[in-house]
């Protein structure tokens, strides 16, 4: 079920009604129903697949707990195991037969490749690694193994971040299935206003810019340079406005029946070095990767060589992690570059920008490293973005060829759409400045504050797209 659809219009508040007018006893179980009716809406079948993830998990996890030495870590190599395979086949194995099968040809031999795609699971990158990251703090003693199944299955499935994130750690949401909630206004106020503000990102904002981005990138070889740098920094903000937008209704669904999701988003853009864009973006998945696989490879606490491989590696993985494509994999990699220049040359840049009177606090200075920053990110989205390493390429090397003003001119979007868009892009960079006006709009008098409301919710109503679109990280 897409947020941004009737059916959640009339969802979400039933089974927020439902949950507050049940008996304690029983809210889990109806949350858990409720967030596999969610789930079901797109692929019935399906859910047996997250059935089996949560049965091994569960198992796995008072095993865990009961065990020591090496039989305690044989049983999470286990867990892992067999929860990565269910991803694996899910989304990798027909990626990794087609690469096998390439290689082999080059090599002159040929093999048939027996192994086809199947349709990805919706949000089952998200829902493994919340899965793993139980498992993992209970082996390492940051999380007691949960007995009740109900209530460990409502912390997998829980509808509001269950697709696309936030992806939350057992220490953070599980102990809040067993406190009791009662409805409280300002929790419902706090999280209208944060749904508020997600659907005009979503609709307003991503979905918008969507219409140019998808023409362009669909066919780059048909566009000259500057089309495709505008469609490049569009893309930029569609795809921020679109995965922030889905964290910030699901914070804000969540708020609404008093649970706390942790922020996946802070103004990741506003960021002055890619590590810092890096804490900024997608914080859940960053922090995931930093636990679960950069420290455990020894981080930065190791040889420079050493550390230099840790980076590759963990932004290798992850960028594997959003999609079966080399796209994907490259562009991990091309942040992790990123981030490697960006250490071996710090010295290098704070003497320069030293010996030139830019100190660390000049406005100026902190100008051209956010924008330098905003820019390298822009460059890395058109991998991530394209449709092969063919088109990236294409798209990264005629940026700046052929900018034809006169052809720029005749495109509608861009004569028609465009002045809405940027009109919703600077409310966005207000909105970000001010800490979100929605919320800070609850400090006004009550008629300036509800008349507020009403106009914004006017505005996305009137300005919003909707088709329907899937949100970009339902895909992985």
């Amino acid at each position: 079920m897409l947020f941004n659809s009737l059916e959640f219009a009339i969802f979400f508040p039933v089974v927020t009604a439902i949950y507050f007018l049940s008996p304690p006893a029983l809210r889990v179980i109806w949350l858990l129903l409720a967030s596999c009716a969610f789930y079901m809406a797109f692929v019935p079948v399906y859910i047996l697949i997250l059935l089996v993830t949560i049965l091994i998990d569960y198992i796995a996890g008072i095993y865990i707990d009961r065990s020591e030495g090496i039989r305690k870590k044989a049983i999470l190599g286990v867990s892992i195991v067999s929860t990565c395979l269910v991803l694996f086949i899910f989304k990798y194995l027909g990626f990794f037969g087609a690469t096998f099968a390439g290689l082999a040809s080059l090599c002159g031999y040929s093999v048939h490749q027996a192994v086809t795609s199947v349709v990805l699971p919706i949000g089952l990158s998200f829902h493994t690694f919340q899965s793993l990251s139980y498992v993992i703090e209970v082996y390492r003693g940051n999380q007691k193994a949960e007995y009740n199944f109900f209530l460990y299955a409502t912390y997998v499935m829980f509808y509001p971040q269950l697709v696309a994130g936030p992806i939350e750690r057992p220490q953070n949401l599980l102990h809040q299935f067993r406190e009791q909630h009662f409805l409280n206004y300002a929790d419902v106020t706090a999280g209208l206003k944060r749904m508020g503000w997600g659907f005009f990102k979503k609709l307003v904002v991503a979905d918008r810019l969507a219409i140019y981005v998808n023409d362009v990138y669909s066919v780059p070889r048909g566009h000259n340079g500057l089309q495709l740098t505008i469609a490049t920094l569009l893309f930029a903000y569609q795809i921020y406005c679109d995965f922030s937008g889905y964290s910030d209704i699901a914070i804000g669904a969540a708020r609404v029946m008093g649970f706390r999701l942790m922020e996946n988003f802070q103004t990741p853009y506003h960021s002055h070095s890619i590590s810092e864009f890096w804490r900024r973006w997608h914080i859940s998945l960053s922090t995931w990767f930093k636990d679960y696989v950069y420290l455990p490879l020894g981080g930065s606490r190791v040889k420079p060589g050493r550390h230099v491989v840790n980076l590759l590696v963990t932004f290798g993985i992850s960028g594997l992690w959003h999609g079966a494509s080399w796209t994907y994999v490259v562009w991990g990699l091309l942040n992790g570059c990123y981030l490697v220049s960006g250490w071996l040359t710090k010295n290098w840049r704070d003497r320069l920008f030293e010996k030139i009177g830019l100190g660390p606090e000049t406005v100026l200075r902190k100008g051209l490293m956010q924008v330098s920053t905003f820019l390298l990110i822009c460059f890395a989205w058109i991998v991530f973005r394209a449709g092969s390493l063919g088109d990236a390429w294409y798209i990264a090397t005629h940026l700046m060829q052929n900018w034809d003003f006169q052809q720029v001119k005749t495109e509608h979007f861009l004569m028609r759409q465009m002045p809405v868009a940027l009109a919703a892009i600077a409310v966005l960079e207000i909105g970000q400045l001010w800490t979100v006006p929605v919320i800070r709009l609850g400090q006004l008098p009550r008629l300036t504050r509800w008349a507020a409301y009403a106009s914004f919710c006017l505005l996305v109503v009137m300005f919003g797209v909707y088709q329907k679109t899937q949100f970009i990280y339902f895909q992985f």
